[in-house]
């Protein structure tokens, strides 16, 4: 890229799209704070873009048709994360009206113990969040009973909450139903489970270590009551028929997943697998999600056409519960979708004005080997979590930084989307002005900074990719045939 430098537009020039997308950003998130996603962050990404192609404009460096080529070039290849999204809403909606989740809920909060209980929240958590793929509902949920029960048990607020974030976003980060694990993997053009299967090599040890941490300070700090725990289990067991035939429905998916299926081969079916589970376990849960204007089949046909597409809300009795078993279907996904392709015109606006070749120009004459380029890639991640306050636009200017890099230095891009989730992802909820620390400090009522020494999982995880890069630990590299054709 140095040889070319003369030819890209100057560092300045490259940082004015940046600078006015921080901007707005940040005056989006202090005046909508959690609800900067539903759109303004998007008009916030457009108006950026529109200042980006504007400048290639006035110099000369692109001519509009090249603009449009390059967004339907960049929409083309988020088209498969967005049907996968899709997918994800239909099938987080389905496994809870059919009371797969609240089975698994329901007979893991019955483990609890005093002694255990920081790793116990942990493991709760991390199981809830990778079958509903969503730290924020499992935080805004299961999380906030947590809360009440560590208190009660004399814990540290910030302990109890920093076990909830862990293990709520240990969950999100390796299932193939979370829309950032879609969302990375897809950006950097990596297979959604060969992602999350690279992610397990540093996950794994990490997770390790955090619920280690939790294990030694619950049993030094343990107490005792757990009257809340009673509540959660009758709200469920009123609400749901628990049966554990349920259980066949997300040991299917499993099975699909062991087989190395795709994703959409796996996401589909498990959703119709879901809704199925529903019509014939929760058959009156479907009747009052569709009214008392239909009767029969046609109510029951009317109830789960709703649960696909649309919000449910069921009242079970328990506030504490209301928020987890209330869900969007695909409807619900729609912020996102629209949030990926606003970020994707803004990377084609950067892209096709070579301002991110111009920026990265800077950036790569820091990078000497493998480690230093994982290294700033985690730098980075974190480093837009603070400057753009959104966890998404991280992820997506993250892997549009540094694809070209990685493939000119011959990685495979699952290094580049492991690279982005472990910092970009994990670090979001550490930083008290984006979207995500905003969000889990007012829905758990722990400041930002109290909890935050306590995330033992998201501080290390950053740390742990570039120390098992450092080792050399399944590094792999594209053969020479790829790359000619990567550079052909």
């Amino acid at each position: 890229m140095d040889s070319n430098s003369s030819h890209l537009p100057t560092i300045w020039l490259s940082c004015i799209p940046l600078i006015i997308l921080v901007g707005l950003i940040a005056s989006v998130v202090s005046v909508f704070g959690d609800e900067s996603l539903s759109g303004a962050s998007q008009i916030a990404l457009l108006v950026a873009s529109s200042f980006a192609i504007g400048i290639g404009l006035l110099t000369k460096r692109v001519t509009w048709q090249n603009f449009e080529n390059a967004v339907v070039e960049r929409v083309a290849g988020v088209s498969q994360a967005i049907i996968i999204l899709l997918f994800i809403g239909t099938l987080s909606s389905s496994w809870m009206v059919s009371g797969v989740v609240p089975f698994l809920i329901y007979h893991g909060v019955d483990i609890l113990s005093p002694q255990w209980f920081l790793v116990s929240a942990c493991v709760i958590c991390s199981v809830v969040s990778m079958v509903t793929g969503s730290s924020w509902t499992t935080i805004a949920t299961i999380g906030v009973a947590l809360i009440g029960i560590g208190n009660a048990l004399g814990f540290s607020e910030g302990w109890v909450a920093g076990a909830i974030i862990s293990g709520a976003y240990f969950g999100d980060k390796v299932s193939p139903l979370s829309d950032t694990t879609v969302l990375a993997s897809s950006s950097a053009g990596t297979p959604l489970f060969v992602h999350i299967h690279y992610m397990l090599y540093t996950t794994i040890p990490t997770f390790l270590i955090t619920l280690m941490v939790f294990i030694v300070a619950g049993l030094i700090m343990g107490g005792q009551g757990i009257s809340d725990v009673a509540d959660v289990r009758q709200g469920l067991s009123q609400t749901f028929n628990l049966s554990p035939w349920l259980m066949l429905v997300p040991a299917v998916t499993a099975l699909m997943i062991a087989r190395r299926m795709p994703s959409m081969a796996v996401l589909f079916p498990s959703a119709m697998a879901g809704c199925i589970a529903a019509v014939v376990s929760q058959g009156h849960l479907l009747d009052e999600i569709a009214g008392s204007d239909f009767t029969g089949l046609a109510q029951r046909f009317r109830g789960t056409m709703i649960l696909v597409y649309g919000s449910t809300s069921l009242d079970t009795g328990v506030d504490s519960l209301n928020n987890l078993v209330a869900t969007k279907g695909m409807g619900g996904m729609m912020g996102t979708i629209w949030l990926i392709i606003c970020a994707t015109i803004f990377g084609a606006s950067m892209s096709v004005t070579k301002f991110v070749d111009s920026i990265m120009n800077h950036i790569l004459r820091l990078i000497h080997n493998t480690v230093s380029l994982v290294a700033s890639t985690a730098f980075v991640g974190f480093f837009l979590n603070i400057v753009c306050a959104d966890q998404y636009l991280s992820i997506i200017l993250t892997t549009s930084m540094f694809r070209d890099s990685y493939l000119s230095h011959g990685y495979e891009p699952r290094l580049l989307s492991r690279s982005a989730e472990d910092s970009a992802t994990i670090t979001s909820v550490l930083v008290p002005w984006n979207t995500c620390g905003m969000t889990q400090s007012s829905v758990l009522g722990v400041s930002t900074l109290t909890y935050l020494p306590y995330c033992i999982f998201n501080l290390l995880s950053p740390f742990m990719t570039i120390f098992i890069t450092a080792i050399g630990f399944k590094i792999y590299h594209k053969s020479k045939a790829e790359r000619e054709s990567v550079v052909c």
